[in-house]
């Protein structure tokens, strides 16, 4: 038994690497490489717990804390500093440094996308559009604080003085910025859909349950919680992996990392993040969904690459 709630060590472990990651990146940029060689050392053991640790606890086995924080206020709160940070960076690093001229165009357009994703992330997803979202423990909701600040500090750090600080540094990448931008809108608008699909699944739990609870004479009282439900969801990319909305975040991110070019280091870091981390928590998730369901009712899918893994 455990008291964190569903999802919550995996999320913790991802997180925790993100930042491991992120902070060797700053370390080799500031010259230690005794300093890069420990935090990569690190990084190595948490993945590698990642990819060999299974458990992680379903809502059954939950138990309540004194430490958790509620589902919606504490996801909005541990996401909302990433873009809140970089938009203060954004304008107050150029002054900093004495930049005569304003920053180019598509440094804002990538700050926006950026602020974008988060406040759909942070805002929209939890306040509005989840109907429950399950208590997150203070130790999962410090370590996504503390990665959102590292992160933001590095994506923002590149594009307000770092990186691109004149109209001319991106001259002849029109051709990759249009691509980049469409590839970046189809995974944030696939990212949106599949969420979606899976809060429909909870959003029906709750009518029936509304319905039950009415059926029993309980509408004047109502039903303050909504009882866990599990299903295979279905249609679309569902039909052929389990997690496409992982996938179309990796889509995103690759796309970001096209408008930016080979060369901004973060967005390729935050790439690549993403992706040994979600990977083996996406293997991990089907392994579930095949204990749960059977074999025969998950069929074919695979996790998160359509036929391959």
């Amino acid at each position: 038994m455990t008291d964190v709630y569903e999802g919550s060590l995996i999320r913790m472990f991802r997180q925790l690497e993100e930042l491991l990651r992120q902070i060797a990146q700053a370390a080799k940029v500031m010259g230690s490489e005794e300093l890069e060689q420990n935090f990569e050392t690190a990084l190595n053991k948490v993945t590698l717990m990642q990819w060999i640790v299974d458990y992680y606890p379903q809502g059954k086995t939950s138990v309540q804390s004194r430490f958790n924080i509620p589902g919606k206020i504490g996801w909005a709160t541990m996401e909302a500093p990433g873009f809140l940070l970089l938009l203060y960076v954004m304008f107050e690093l150029p002054r900093q440094n004495g930049l005569r001229s304003s920053l180019p165009w598509m440094n804002w357009a990538m700050a926006g996308l950026f602020c974008i994703h988060y406040i759909n992330r942070a805002i929209i997803s939890p306040l509005y559009l989840n109907p429950s979202m399950s208590p997150i423990h203070l130790l999962v909701w410090a370590s996504a604080v503390l990665f959102q600040i590292v992160n933001s500090i590095s994506i923002s750090g590149w594009l307000a003085g770092y990186g691109p600080t004149i109209e001319g540094d991106w001259e002849g990448r029109a051709i990759y910025i249009t691509l980049g931008v469409a590839v970046w809108i189809s995974g944030f608008v696939g990212n949106i859909y599949f969420d979606d699909k899976l809060r429909e699944i909870r959003r029906a739990a709750a009518r029936d349950q509304k319905r039950r609870d009415e059926a029993q004479g309980y509408s004047k009282l109502g039903s303050k919680t909504v009882d866990k439900v599990y299903m295979l969801p279905q249609g679309g990319l569902f039909d052929l992996i389990l997690y496409p909305h992982f996938l179309c975040e990796w889509i995103e991110w690759a796309g970001y990392w096209i408008i930016g070019g080979w060369m901004c280091v973060p967005a390729r870091s935050f790439l690549l993040n993403e992706i040994s981390t979600m990977l083996p928590r996406a293997l991990q998730g089907r392994r579930w969904y095949v204990q749960r369901f059977g074999k025969d009712k998950v069929g074919q899918r695979k996790a998160v690459i359509p036929g391959l893994l």
